[in-house]
């Protein structure tokens, strides 16, 4: 069996295990039983640091993950993490402090927020400030503001809410050989809404490529349709072009494709790790138990990771720094302050990562 690449189409994960790593039933009843006697679920997210999870056995199982996601196929799969006895705030500090072996959090909206809940809160995905995470909605494929992104299964939805992954370096081969002019369009700057989550000193938008290469001439592909057309409701931003919209067009039905799309169903204890630089990915819409206790629930956490590739010099209005390894990405939001930026200069410290000049002379830039 051929060993898989960024560049794999849905029958390559259908047929391979590679991507899947499991977490046998004595290793998670051994988490289960440290997370009940070790943690301390009073203490707040940003006190928390690596040595509050240390069971290595899992650790190793997630890192070798977390090099498949990065380095390999841009997914990866945990299967068996403890869900069952866990209540739901013990599972999310297991999650987030595994996270912390692995990278810097990064803030991911207007609250400001280092872990969301996914689930569905009412919120309207189409609006000018939608959300997908906090709706039920059927969503657009995209690409997160991060490295890394981890999303921990607690509970299923009733029905409905399969996650979709696409490897956008097929889609980008795809799109070259079939339509090498829309190809063009898409190596161009689209604009992209910041949804009104901008920090002090953002603009409520961005431009870039939806597919660029870096200096190494490696290919990185960003998407995210939902954004591209509220961009579309701010004055100062430029109407897109019958290419543009052709393009779009194009590239969601190609996303679609049964050839290209993978699907899946997190199950409780799942965890799921993306490359966002290589994999976009979707989700269909869900209905929810009517007890409140069943509801769909996952926990989604977004990282720099330390061995993260140079970046594109376009990506650099949604990153803030492009450099290897370097602390980048995510949404700061409107609450970012100086508990923020100390909590991030220590985790970076702790994984051995850089914070860039700029951040460091002045914690309260946008990036």
């Amino acid at each position: 069996m051929k060993k898989l690449t960024f560049s794999w189409l849905a029958e390559d994960l259908k047929n391979s295990d590679e991507w899947i790593f499991r977490v046998d039933e004595k290793l998670a009843s051994l988490t289960r039983d440290f997370v009940k006697d070790q943690f301390h679920l009073e203490k707040p997210l940003f006190e928390y640091s690596k040595k509050d999870f240390q069971v290595e056995p899992v650790l190793e199982l997630i890192r070798s993950a977390v090099d498949q996601a990065m380095l390999g196929t841009g997914i990866a799969l945990v299967k068996g993490l403890p869900r069952e006895g866990l209540t739901e705030l013990e599972f999310q500090k297991m999650i987030w402090s595994i996270s912390l072996h692995f990278g810097v959090p990064r803030p991911q909206g207007k609250s400001t927020q280092y872990l969301s809940e996914v689930s569905n809160q009412g919120t309207q995905y189409r609006a000018p400030n939608g959300r997908g995470y906090s709706s039920n909605a059927k969503l657009d494929f995209h690409a997160d503001s991060c490295d890394l992104a981890l999303l921990a299964c607690f509970n299923q939805a009733k029905s409905g809410g399969e996650s979709l992954v696409s490897s956008s370096h097929s889609a980008w081969e795809i799109l070259k050989k079939e339509r090498s002019d829309l190809a063009e369009i898409a190596s161009q700057p689209f604009t992209f809404s910041r949804n009104q989550e901008e920090a002090s000193g953002e603009a409520p938008f961005y431009s870039q490529p939806l597919f660029d290469f870096s200096e190494e001439e490696k290919l990185f592909g960003k998407w995210n349709r939902n954004r591209v057309r509220t961009a579309q409701e701010i004055p100062e931003v430029k109407p897109l072009s019958d290419q543009q919209i052709q393009c779009m067009d194009h590239l969601d039905q190609l996303l679609h494709r049964p050839d290209l799309t993978y699907r899946m169903s997190l199950e409780p204890g799942d965890l799921q790790l993306i490359n966002n630089h290589s994999v976009l990915h979707s989700r269909t819409g869900f209905e929810d138990f009517d007890q409140q206790e069943r509801r769909r629930l996952l926990y989604r956490i977004w990282l720099a990771t330390p061995g993260s590739p140079q970046l594109p010099e376009s990506w650099e209005p949604s990153f803030g720094s492009i450099e290897s390894g370097s602390v980048r990405g995510g949404i700061r939001g409107k609450q970012y302050d100086s508990d923020c930026y100390e909590f991030e200069k220590s985790q970076a410290e702790a994984v051995g990562m850089v914070l860039p000049e700029e951040f460091l002379e002045n914690p309260e830039s946008p990036r």
